[in-house]
């Protein structure tokens, strides 16, 4: 099928949007509404053309091609009109751009450069609604919602949560949960894929800067800080460097320039989390526990399981993730081997993920008196801090973490992917109940892009069904088949961002999905280029089991730092949450 597009001849397929051919083939357009591999709504109207045979101008996003088509997506008319529409949505916005969180990476704020809208033509009486900040990981702006509709859409359709909705008519319309309670009384479960679709600063995560800066001004305290394995395939992104290199070197380097006193790989705790999660495994399939056996990593996939499913808190691990565990060890080993009380040590954990804010506050996931975790830097934020302090990651000689928990296998680092942690995992159960490493490392299903994967597993003499499923909407639909009875499987890896850690919530705003893939790979690069490739061959996870928790997984000291509980959340008209603690 071929079209005519300013004057040039174009080929498109059958049955695809026009906007569609048009990128394809090269041609900028703008929008603020459209999604890729969505239906097209048509809110914004900033991508519109002109057809010719057709009066007024069309939504491209919504107009289908047909065979001899001819476009002008460029005339002074459809150029006229997106300024129009920017000038009317600038007219209702504040004029904050200097202290918003996305000056710089805003699109409201480029369309408004790229059209050369540099004067107010429009002015009235403003949307006036408050900031909510209830929620310990996501801040609300809806003084600077646009109603693109795009952080709604991911919320039902993506992530099959529907925390947000547009509420009121006409004038009045917004974007709100339910009944317009804050957003820490509605079903949002923190993973922040609102915040990646927000194309302003309408959405943006809760800031643990000063939290951070204070810390490290302290002279009493010892300021510990750990990276999530998807932050070091991520972060030289945002300082110009391929998606997907590892600058783990480099980002050591980084942080001790910032002033952190210790600075450890929350990879090592993965590897942790490898030898509690294959014990746990193994001791239901010996034993008859409660299966199918889910995992515990992802804290915005546990927020969902208390609020929706009470009847699979049974189900789920009851290993803490690996950054509560790493915090945890730190606030109980470390402080002893440093002559200090756990409250002197402030951790900080460096994640690309937002619930992980919410999940450090938790009651039930903190060992002792103090949190395990005292602040969470998304990284986004990160970056921004680098930047801050006259660095760039480009500069940074590579350094190595701190002994003893710097130390990791690939195994770990695997966990910024979806089907990672499964993989991972099987490696160390295969070993305890067979005695011997697995022939080929590798789960070569848990290494596709789908959205939900399934293996039949040989372990022995036994075969096990697993799944690894990312995209909490992908996630309801397989509880709810296995609650039906309708899928059999004995193990299960749910992350909430689609694709993993990796597209978390708190990672670059903007990437397209060959950045997330090239990060999948990069993660994979590692695992095929070093030496440990299994948890249970980490020599300093061996030595921490010794001499620490003496025993093995599993053991009351391991237990008691490494394990949690969990709690059925209900949400009420009046916004009152109920906690039930369970105890495991």
């Amino acid at each position: 099928m071929q079209i005519t597009v300013n004057g040039k001849a174009m080929e498109a397929m059958p049955g695809e949007m026009l906007l569609q051919a048009l990128r394809r083939g090269g041609v900028r357009i703008p929008t603020l509404c459209a999604m890729e591999g969505m239906e097209p709504t048509g809110a914004c109207r900033l991508c519109v053309v002109e057809v010719e045979g057709q009066r007024g101008l069309v939504p491209s996003c919504a107009c289908p091609v047909r065979d001899g088509m001819v476009v002008q997506t460029h005339s002074s008319r459809a150029v006229r009109a997106r300024k129009t529409i920017v000038e009317l949505l600038l007219a209702n916005h504040p004029d904050d751009c200097l202290y918003c969180s996305r000056n710089g990476d805003c699109d409201l704020q480029r369309l408004a450069a790229d059209l050369g809208v540099r004067q107010r033509r429009y002015s009235g009486e403003r949307t006036q609604a408050k900031r909510d900040v209830s929620s310990p990981s996501i801040v609300r702006e809806p003084e600077k919602c646009i109603l693109c509709g795009r952080c709604v859409r991911t919320c039902e359709e993506i992530q099959g949560v529907a925390a947000i909705d547009f509420t009121g008519r006409g004038a009045r319309t917004m974007v709100a949960p339910p009944f317009q309670m804050g957003i820490n009384l509605s079903s949002c479960v923190d993973c922040g894929q609102c915040i990646l679709a927000c194309p302003t600063g309408a959405l943006a995560e809760q800031s643990h800067f000063k939290d951070v800066f204070d810390a490290i001004a302290d002279p009493r305290k010892i300021v510990v800080v750990q990276h999530a394995p998807a932050v070091s395939v991520t972060l030289g992104e945002l300082f110009g460097m391929r998606p997907g290199a590892d600058v783990a070197g480099a980002l050591h380097a980084a942080l001790r320039r910032l002033g952190f006193d210790r600075v450890f790989d929350t990879s090592f705790a993965a590897d942790l989390t490898v030898m509690e999660e294959a014990h746990e495994l193994v001791e239901r399939l010996a034993r008859g526990g409660p299966l199918p056996l889910f995992t515990s990593c992802c804290p915005a996939w546990v927020d969902l399981c208390e609020q929706e499913w009470p009847d699979l808190l049974p189900h789920l691990s009851t290993c803490k993730s690996p950054q509560q565990m790493l915090g945890s060890v730190v606030k109980e080993h470390l402080a002893r081997v440093e002559g200090v009380r756990p409250e002197d040590l402030f951790v900080v954990a460096v994640m690309p993920c937002t619930a992980k804010k919410f999940e450090a506050g938790l009651p039930e996931r903190r060992t002792g008196v103090a949190p395990d975790v005292d602040a969470v830097l998304t990284t986004r934020e990160l970056a921004r801090i680098i930047r801050m302090r006259g660095l760039d990651l480009r500069d940074m000689e590579p350094e190595d973490p701190e002994d003893p928990f710097g130390e990791r296998s690939s195994a770990g680092k695997l966990f910024g992917a979806s089907g990672g942690v499964m993989e991972a995992a099987l490696r160390t159960a295969h070993w305890m109940i067979t005695g011997e490493d697995r022939a080929d490392r590798r789960v070569r299903e848990m290494r596709s892009s789908a959205a939900v994967k399934e293996a039949v597993v040989q372990v022995g003499d036994r075969e096990l069904r697993v799944a690894a499923v990312s995209g909490l909407a992908q996630a309801r639909r397989l509880v709810e088949e296995i609650r039906a009875g309708r899928a059999r499987v004995d193990f299960v890896e749910v992350m909430a961002c689609p694709g993993g850690c990796v597209n978390g919530g708190g990672q670059p705003i903007g990437a397209d999905r060959e950045a997330v893939k090239a990060r999948v790979r990069g993660l994979q690069e590692i695992d095929r280029g070093e030496g440990v490739h299994e948890a249970h061959r980490n020599a300093s996870v061996r030595r921490l089991y010794d001499e620490v928790f003496q025993g093995g997984p599993g053991c009351p000291e391991a237990h008691r730092l490494l394990h949690t509980r969990y709690a059925p959340r209900q949400w009420g008209m009046g916004g009152v949450r109920a906690r039930e603690e369970v105890g495991r």
